[in-house]
């Protein structure tokens, strides 16, 4: 299972902290050292069933610096996994990629169900 995470963000800390305590393993990979490229983005978004908005940190700040609340809706997939994979922080985290599917955020029903 691959985790990426942003170290410093208090939610990935306490969805590390999760999956330790439930004796899960996990490959640790920091989102901002190694950002998702294209092509991993793309196949998580396919196993993932979400829509691909969801994949975006809408409340961060490159987010807003680069005004994609009003600018997605006029790009295609192929664009936004191409602005995805330019930053890690514009990638919602944590993130949780297993054989079977793909977790955006900390829910930890969520998680207690499918991992």
């Amino acid at each position: 299972m691959l985790y990426l995470e942003y170290p410093k963000c208090s939610t990935c800390k306490k969805a590390k902290k999760w999956l330790e305590s439930n004796n899960i393993s996990f490959e640790q990979r920091d989102i901002t050292k190694q950002n998702p490229n294209k092509e991993e983005l793309e196949a998580w978004h396919k196993k993932s069933g979400l829509p691909l908005k969801r994949f975006f940190n809408t409340s961060g700040n490159v987010y807003k610096e680069l005004g994609l609340k009003d600018k997605l809706k006029d790009m295609t997939e192929q664009e936004q996994y191409e602005i995805l994979a330019t930053n890690g922080m514009l990638v919602k985290r944590p993130v949780v990629v297993t054989d079977d599917t793909v977790l955006l955020g900390f829910k930890e029903e969520e998680w207690k169900k499918l991992l």
